[in-house]
């Protein structure tokens, strides 16, 4: 008789379920693509955030706080119809839609910080919004026309945005210090 063999591999938090709900199977690719774009950018210091190629404006640190403040937009602004004030306006966003990539008034640390404070803050926000509407409630924001996206689309959005630009990570990465590779080490905390 043959001993019952266990998989005792789990799989890391940032993993999306194998099978789930639609709404886990959106949360469980933005948490794969946060987790990725932090690892990406992690463990560096002002010199190797603001790095550049010399074909784009774009560097890890900017990365990271567009990102954090396209999160707080898209559920926010968008969702909500709020303005987009704190903790931008501290943090001196003067309005313009560089100013992620061209300040260089934060330390690696504070860059860490804010990135990671909006991942929570819109976590939050995102558990609050389904469990007030589930992925079709209706967001504030419309197409001029009156016909307004629902969370579902906005979702569906961040997730094009943060493909979009961790495409970007790994190559700024790699040219900062050689780091390559498509997800962090199983072990991997920032």
């Amino acid at each position: 008789m043959a001993a019952d063999r266990t998989d005792t591999w789990v799989p890391p938090p940032w993993e999306p379920p194998l099978a789930g709900t639609e709404a886990e199977h959106l949360l469980g690719a933005l948490g794969r693509l946060r987790t990725t774009l932090r690892w990406k950018a992690d463990g560096l210091d002002e010199a190797g955030l603001r790095h550049r190629i010399s074909s784009s404006n774009l560097s890890l640190g900017g990365l990271l706080l567009h990102l954090a403040m396209g999160e707080d937009y898209y559920l926010t602004t968008k969702l909500r119809g709020e303005e987009l004030v704190e903790p931008w306006r501290s943090l001196g966003h003067d309005g313009t839609d560089e100013w992620e990539f061209t300040t260089e008034s934060l330390s690696a640390a504070q860059t860490y910080d804010v990135f990671d404070a909006a991942v929570r803050r819109n976590e939050a926000r995102i558990e609050a919004a389904l469990a007030e509407g589930g992925l079709g409630l209706v967001a504030h924001v419309d197409d001029g026309n009156g016909n307004h996206p629902s969370l579902r689309r906005l979702l569906c959005d961040l997730l094009e945005e943060y493909g979009r630009h961790t495409g970007h990570a790994d190559l700024l990465r790699e040219a900062v210090d050689g780091r390559v590779g498509e997800d962090p080490p199983d072990d991997w905390a920032p």
